[in-house]
């Protein structure tokens, strides 16, 4: 199309708006064919929508196989990059728990449990202490 043509058609399609008609009708007028426009289909969830509501189950053993992270949090403290940048070997950082306090112990981002620090040979370990009967409602003041 040439844009005295493309001119053309907007005024038709304009007055046919005016007029109350529907706009297709104007383009097989036109001589254009319907197939000539790329078709465009607002999106449609209802493929998804039918399978999430049916009654497909997901069977809990494909859950098992998941990995997650596991963080353990000894405490938590506060400096100034001054402070920072005076950093190097020896040096101590204090953590706002005390001693003998039990950690927190983090699956995914959500407080899971608490435990205390045990040597394990060579490696440090955690023993589980408690496991939180509700995790995201116990660590979400302290997890931000």
């Amino acid at each position: 199309m040439n844009p005295a043509e493309i001119d053309a058609l907007v005024a038709s399609a304009q007055a046919a708006k005016a007029a109350g008609q529907p706009i297709s009708s104007l383009m097989e007028e036109a001589g254009a064919a319907p197939a000539a426009a790329p078709a465009v289909r607002a999106p449609q969830l209802t493929d998804f929508e039918q399978t999430m509501l049916g009654n497909t189950e997901v069977p809990i053993g494909m859950l098992l196989d998941l990995t997650l992270p596991v963080s353990i949090e000894l405490g938590r403290t506060s400096m100034m990059v001054q402070e920072l940048l005076r950093l190097g070997r020896g040096s101590v950082i204090q953590l706002d728990r005390l001693a003998g306090e039990p950690i927190e112990i983090y699956v995914g981002e959500r407080r899971f449990a608490e435990g205390e620090v045990v040597v394990l040979g060579e490696h440090f370990g955690v023993r589980i202490t408690r496991v939180l009967a509700n995790p995201g409602a116990a660590g979400s003041a302290n997890a931000a």
